[in-house]
């Protein structure tokens, strides 16, 4: 089995049909399996899958298990030499798949790769290539010292303003929305910690593929596109397209935010100092109150 393609759905089945559409059409080339788990959607997305799609392995989950748990139950079921975890709410292009294996058949110490990630406007999606987020970047950026400075290396470090998206480079971190995995090297590294729910599992995995020793890589020589927020309803990108209520609109920006604390705790606590940890801490109760009460 060349690739298994590891789809988490909730509440995007129109999105969805356009998602696993272009899916299809990238992957001719491969030998491909295809999971699609829902969390309990509202909106028929099961039925929909079962009936327009029945060559798609589905787990149907009874309740919401969020993001990392749902991967997890297809990761564990995985045969592919490669994974590629994709958001029901992207578009990939006919030469995705195919530019993207080549791209991880040439160096065996890439852990994790992705492509651009464009949104529908045509800008590229920041998340897409990230440095981790230690106090200093996420102060720089937060304090929007990044901005005055966008080419800096010293003040623009989170989303790697001071490299070309048009340029390939070694990365800290990819979204979630696209990331093509070495399914030998999850094998050493583990599946998602499900202590993150809705976001942020992300950017811990990458941290313990590069602690490993492994490299994570980001390419421009395909791209795909990110509806992002549908599920959520975060993003004004893309709120006309989203179902989501605002009571799950302020599930996920909490869920943001806490995030943010679960990887700060566990991988930068013991790394800094008292009043720094502190100061950390408060910014981001201070954060989820503004994200809150902007919602």
């Amino acid at each position: 089995m060349d690739l298994s393609i590891i789809i988490v759905s909730f509440n995007t089945k129109e999105l969805l049909k356009s998602c696993l559409n272009s899916v299809i059409g990238s992957s001719k080339e491969f030998q491909t399996e295809i999971f699609v788990v829902d969390n309990n959607s509202s909106d028929n997305t099961a039925a929909m899958i079962k009936k327009d799609y029945p060559q798609i392995k589905l787990i149907a989950n009874k309740k919401n298990l969020g993001f990392s748990k749902a991967n997890n139950q297809a990761l564990k079921l995985a045969k592919g030499k490669y994974v590629l975890i994709l958001n029901p709410d992207t578009k990939l292009a006919p030469d995705t798949i195919s530019e993207m294996i080549k791209f991880m058949e040439k160096d065996p110490k890439i852990a994790v790769s992705t492509c651009r990630v464009e949104l529908p406007n045509g800008q590229i999606d920041r998340d897409c290539r990230r440095h981790f987020p230690t106090p200093w970047r996420a102060f720089c950026h937060f304090s929007k010292l990044a901005k005055l400075f966008p080419h800096s290396k010293l003040f623009n470090q989170y989303y790697f303003g001071y490299l070309s998206p048009a340029t390939e480079h070694e990365i800290d971190s990819c979204v979630g929305a696209f990331m093509m995995v070495r399914q030998s090297i999850v094998k050493k590294v583990g599946l998602f910690d499900e202590d993150f729910f809705f976001y942020g599992e992300d950017l811990d995995w990458c941290w313990r593929f590069k602690d490993a020793g492994y490299k994570i890589m980001y390419t421009p020589r395909t791209k795909i596109i990110h509806y992002k927020g549908a599920a959520s309803g975060m993003k004004q990108t893309s709120q006309h397209l989203t179902k989501a209520s605002i009571d799950s609109k302020k599930r996920a920006l909490t869920e943001s935010v806490r995030a943010m604390e679960i990887f700060y705790k566990k991988h930068y606590l013991l790394k800094y100092p008292f009043f720094i940890n502190w100061l950390v801490l408060i910014s981001l109760k201070i954060l989820l109150r503004i994200r809150i009460m902007s919602a």
